[in-house]
């Protein structure tokens, strides 16, 4: 039988998977009442900062930049061009792929959402280096990943 010591590394304090799952929990719900005034989810409001940056991307390509499947990314779209700030368009050149186009008004959006990040840097409490080590790390993370 394993010494008691050994069963630390199953200490739930000592995961930091369980550490990053219960900041990111809370970091979402912080966003909720921002992203409620823009009528959007966290995970829609993700899209549209992907679509504002680019303006124009296939599914595939943003299921790249966000880190999730077309199975995710097909009812989101669907949901965010019904609100009429995206357009999905088969591409030209490639029937099988589409084509997720910003729209006007969703470039309208972009202007009420200007404000959300620096809300929630008010509700993140760390300061700018600390914020700087954290990105760096998650990044470092995401791109092992």
């Amino acid at each position: 039988m394993a010494a008691r010591e050994d069963y630390d590394c199953l200490k739930l304090d000592n995961q930091l998977c369980f550490a990053l799952y219960a900041c990111s929990k809370d970091v979402v719900r912080r966003y909720k009442p921002f992203l409620d005034e823009l009528d959007l989810t966290y995970t829609q409001y993700i899209a549209m900062m992907v679509m504002w940056e680019h303006k124009k991307l296939t599914v595939k390509q943003m299921g790249e930049y966000l880190y999730l499947d077309s199975g995710t990314l097909t009812p989101l779209l669907k949901t965010l061009e019904k609100k009429g700030f995206v357009e999905r368009n088969r591409s030209r050149e490639d029937e099988r792929s589409l084509v997720v186009s910003v729209t006007e008004e969703g470039l309208q959006l972009r202007e009420r959402a200007i404000s959300v990040p620096e809300k929630m840097a008010g509700c993140v409490n760390l300061d700018a280096q600390d914020a700087q080590v954290l990105y760096k790390l998650l990044h470092k993370m995401m791109e092992n990943f």
